[in-house]
């Protein structure tokens, strides 16, 4: 296994710590209007489907997975925390989060998946050839050529990977939010 940088480890040990913490501060400072909550969902809702329908294909640690939406982008799980976490900053109504969160991922989630991609390249033998014509993160248009393999969502792999949290932390950030609207005279007196 290839050995990772002392920030790889760090930002992969702290990415869900950090991702608390910031939620509380994003809670925090949001000003959240309906009109901002309802232009979220038009990339929450995606990056939460995207999660999802990446979970059941994947087969971590096990197998280099090649199908599904890893046919158009190595890593669609970040693709989708990315659109969901980026969807909440707009549903914030504040650009300073909304940048927060761009620098929070740049931080975290970069040497993240090039730490993941060491181990991948080193594990795999395929991988080389896979991200020659799958993009690290922006999906292509068109699915690569899988040379042959084939793979279908799995449920039992979603219900595995536990991805449904994904979708109840959306649901509990949404009602904080509209309870943030609902009661945002009341809390700046």
């Amino acid at each position: 296994m290839a050995e990772r940088t002392g920030w790889q480890r760090v930002a992969k040990r702290i990415r869900v710590p950090a991702g608390f913490v910031f939620a509380a501060v994003f809670l925090w400072f949001a000003r959240p209007a309906v009109a901002t909550l309802l232009l979220s969902l038009l990339l929450v809702a995606p990056g939460l489907w995207l999660r999802g329908y990446a979970a059941g294909y994947v087969r971590k640690n096990a197998e280099l997975t090649t199908t599904g939406p890893y046919a158009y982008t190595r890593n669609p799980l970040y693709l989708g925390s990315m659109s969901i976490a980026f969807g909440f900053g707009a549903a914030a109504g504040s650009w300073l989060l909304l940048g927060l969160l761009v620098g929070l991922f740049a931080a975290i989630y970069i040497p993240t998946i090039q730490g993941e991609e060491e181990y991948l390249r080193a594990n795999f033998a395929g991988f080389d050839e896979y991200a020659a014509r799958v993009p690290r993160l922006l999906p292509r248009l068109t699915p690569a050529p899988t040379g042959g393999e084939t793979g279908a969502f799995s449920p039992a792999l979603y219900l595995h990977h536990r991805e449904y949290n994904a979708l109840m932390g959306a649901g509990a950030i949404y009602l904080a939010l509209v309870l943030r609207l609902a009661f945002k005279g009341h809390l700046h007196r």
